[in-house]
C-alpha cells in the first residue's frame, strides 16, 4: 500500500523509537544506502530521468504537498530546506524564486541534490548538517521546511529548537510529521505490511498535542492532517489490489468531515 514497505533486507530488523545507542553515524549510513524512493526508476542514479521519474512518484503519491505549499510564493525569501534529501522540492523553491539553502546528514543525498539543482537551472546552496546543530546564526531564514526529518532525528526537540533559532522574528517553519493516529498506522497493523522505512535506526509517529508540545516555543502553531489512500506502486499482489482497488476508493468516498482527523501527515505552519 502507498507508504508502506517491506524492510530492506540489508537494515536493521525493527524499528527504533528512541535514540538509545544510536548514533549520527548510523544514520547517515542508512540514508546515504536508502535514499528514499530510489527504486521507483530503473533508470541512472542522478540522470535527469532519474530525477524526473522519482518527482513524478512523489507529487503523485503526495498529491496533498503542491496544494498545501505554494512552491512559488517564496519569492526573495531566504529559505532553509532540512533533511533535503535529493532535492525535489529544494528545487522547486528555487524555481520560484526563493534563496535557498539545503541540508542534509547523507553526503549523497547532498551530492544529488547539487546535481538536481544544477539540471535544474535552479540556483542555492546545499551543505551536510547536522540539523541539531546547525553553523548558521540567529535569525538567518525567513522560512524553515522540514519535510518528514523530525522522525527520523536523534533528538526531535533539539532540531526544532534548532529551527526556531535560526527562524527570524515572524518567520514560519514548516514541517511534516506522521501522525500516530492515522489510516496507514491502522492499514499496517491490520495488514501486517510494514510502514516505509520503519527499518531506519530511528522510526517516530507523533500525536497531535505532543507536536504542539514539541513546538511549544513557537507562537502560532496550526495542524493540518493529510496524505490520504492514493494507489500504490510499490506493492503487488493480492493485498495491493484489495488496497487499490476497494479500500483507497472507498476511503476518499467519505466525506473529509469524517476521514479529515485519520491523515498519515501532520502538515504544521508555525509561527515564531
Amino acid at each position: 500500500m502507498s507508504g508502506t514497505s517491506s524492510q530492506h533486507p540489508e537494515a536493521k530488523s525493527h524499528a527504533r523509537p528512541d535514540a538509545s545507542g544510536v548514533s549520527l553515524e548510523d544514520i547517515q549510513k542508512y540514508w546515504d544506502h536508502f535514499l528514499h524512493d530510489q527504486e521507483m526508476s530503473k533508470a541512472l542514479v542522478g540522470s535527469p530521468q532519474w530525477f524526473t521519474d522519482l518527482a513524478a512518484y512523489r507529487y503523485e503519491k503526495l498529491d496533498y504537498l503542491p496544494k498545501v505549499v505554494d512552491f512559488q510564493a517564496y519569492r526573495g525569501k531566504r529559505l532553509l530546506e532540512v533533511g533535503c534529501g535529493i532535492g525535489l522540492d529544494l528545487a522547486r523553491f528555487a524555481q520560484g524564486g526563493a534563496d535557498v539553502t539545503g541540508i542534509d546528514l547523507s553526503p549523497r543525498a547532498v551530492a544529488l541534490a547539487k546535481q538536481h539543482l544544477a539540471q535544474q537551472g535552479a540556483t542555492g546552496q546545499v551543505l551536510q548538517m547536522n540539523a541539531e546543530a546547525m553553523n548558521f546564526a540567529d535569525g538567518t531564514f525567513d522560512t524553515v521546511y522540514a519535510h518528514g526529518v523530525v522522525q527520523y532525528t536523534i533528538d526531535p526537540q533539539r532540531m526544532i529548537d534548532e529551527i526556531y533559532r535560526v527562524l527570524k522574528p515572524g518567520g514560519t517553519a514548516i514541517f511534516m510529521l506522521y501522525h500516530r493516529d492515522s489510516w496507514l498506522m491502522f492499514m499496517s497493523k491490520v495488514t501486517k505490511v510494514g510502514l516505509e522505512h520503519v527499518d531506519a535506526p530511528i522510526f517516530r509517529t507523533f500525536g497531535q498535542r505532543q507536536a504542539r508540545t514539541l513546538l511549544g516555543a513557537f507562537g502560532k502553531v496550526v495542524i493540518v492532517p493529510e496524505r490520504f489512500p492514493v494507489a500504490t506502486k510499490l506493492h503487488h499482489g493480492l493485498k495491493a489490489a484489495l488496497y487499490n482497488g476497494v479500500f483507497v476508493p472507498f476511503f476518499n468516498a467519505l466525506p473529509k468531515a469524517i476521514t479529515r482527523r485519520w491523515g498519515w501527515h501532520l502538515m504544521i505552519w508555525a509561527t515564531k
